[in-house]
């Protein structure tokens, strides 16, 4: 067997069990492939929700999760994704995402012993996290395993927020240093963090991980 297939296996097992431990649903998937069946095919049908809205994540596009949600029937579907609302419309319906029945995202960290670590600009997505959607389902790529709570800031500080304010055209230092200044820039996407610890109530939060890498 490929060794790094052996140990992503384990990894993953590994992270699973200390999500369930904390309270979370959690699935460990071979592929985006795979999240996206899982998800159309048992974890939406068992829900059954009748409002579904999402937090920004590169991760539930890649899965090809957002374009099949948008297609089903008989569904409220809050896009929060479509930017051609004026500004005060998409706040509303950020505002309005906090309320639906399943609330669709992804995860900037998820640390081995089985912790979340999020960090948002607006924060209506570590809102809905934390309360408010019935029901919350993160997709997340085994790139976003972090060994403990310091690398887990580390590599959302340091990473994933330059890259994805390189990705969104942000007029930030960051994107010019590569890592994080801690600026003051009004466009700057570093606002608020969020760490959970466990799902409560337990099972509200359902995690899939993915074997493979994607998103920032």
């Amino acid at each position: 067997m490929d060794p790094l297939e052996t140990y992503w296996n384990i990894k993953l097992d590994y992270v699973k069990k200390n999500l369930l431990e904390n309270g979370f649903d959690a699935f460990v998937v071979p592929s985006r492939n795979a999240a996206k069946d899982l998800v159309m095919g048992e974890i939406i049908p068992a829900l059954k929700p009748s409002s579904i809205a999402f937090g920004g994540s590169m991760t539930v596009v890649e899965t090809g999760v957002y374009e099949a949600v948008k297609s089903l029937s008989g569904i409220e579907v809050i896009d929060t994704y479509d930017n051609s609302p004026p500004p005060e419309e998409r706040i509303e319906r950020r505002k309005r995402a906090l309320l639906v029945d399943l609330f669709i995202t992804g995860t900037n960290a998820v640390v081995e012993g089985g912790q979340l670590v999020n960090l948002d600009g607006m924060g209506n997505r570590v809102a809905a996290l934390a309360f408010g959607p019935k029901s919350v389902l993160i997709l997340c790529g085994r790139n976003k395993i972090a060994q403990d709570l310091e690398s887990a800031f580390m590599r959302v500080k340091h990473y994933a927020a330059p890259a994805n304010a390189m990705r969104l055209s942000r007029k930030t230092p960051c994107t010019q240093l590569s890592y994080c200044d801690d600026c003051s820039s009004p466009e700057r996407i570093c606002n608020v963090w969020s760490i959970i610890e466990k799902s409560a109530p337990k099972g509200r939060i359902k995690i899939i991980l993915i074997n493979e890498e994607m998103g920032l």
